[in-house]
């Protein structure tokens, strides 16, 4: 005997507005930025060597 079942498949749509983008956006270069110069002018040497390359690649001074 064979049980045949039927699932319905739901799919769920999340629509984001323009300000929601535009905070998520702007949130996200504030934190950027904030890290890139926490690094560039970091006094920390694990800091600073582990994204020099980076800088120097991107002309970021660092010394």
């Amino acid at each position: 005997m064979s049980i045949i079942s039927s699932t319905r498949h739901t799919t769920a749509t999340t629509t984001s507005t323009l300000s929601q983008r535009l905070v998520a956006a702007i949130g996200a270069s504030i934190l950027g930025a904030c890290l890139v110069y926490f690094a560039g002018f970091s006094h920390i040497d694990a800091v600073h060597n582990a994204a020099h390359d980076t800088r120097h690649s991107s002309a970021f001074p660092c010394h």
